[in-house]
């Protein structure tokens, strides 16, 4: 585990300054609504950074980052899925192929998004509110 969340010049360095700034939009809109813990780790493969939203040994979602690549990944049990096909039309086309193209696990399906700027985020926020009520006014 990392001892802290790299700085803002560590993590442009490795994203980039425009996907680093879309990474602190992202960060920004989840903690405006979810009071979380966060926890910063080294990444898994190619991924140099993970940052893990967690609260009461729950993950919410885990945002990656590799060099020049970014990446938003929320995992929806049967639970949520259930609540995402019921909704299903209130999402984009690009969150439902998403969606569909994601392979079904025991646990659920782990879905993962390679934003490039804030179009998704809506939808975002969206599907963690599948997950969890957001804690914050």
């Amino acid at each position: 585990m990392l001892e802290s969340i790299p700085t803002a010049e560590e993590m442009t360095a490795l994203l980039g300054e425009h996907l680093y700034s879309v990474w602190q939009e992202l960060c920004g809109r989840i903690d405006e609504k979810y009071e979380m813990e966060l926890i910063p780790n080294k990444g898994f493969g190619d991924w140099i950074y993970e940052l893990k939203y967690r609260r009461g040994g729950k993950t919410l979602c885990t945002l990656y980052a590799k060099k020049d690549v970014m990446s938003f990944w929320v995992i929806l049990g049967r639970d949520e899925r259930a609540k995402f096909e019921a909704r299903r039309s209130e999402f984009s086309a690009d969150i439902q192929k998403i969606y569909d193209e994601t392979k079904s696990y025991h646990d659920g399906k782990w879905l993962m998004f390679e934003p490039k700027d804030d179009t998704l985020f809506d939808d975002f926020m969206a599907l963690l509110a599948l997950k969890r009520k957001p804690n914050r006014k």
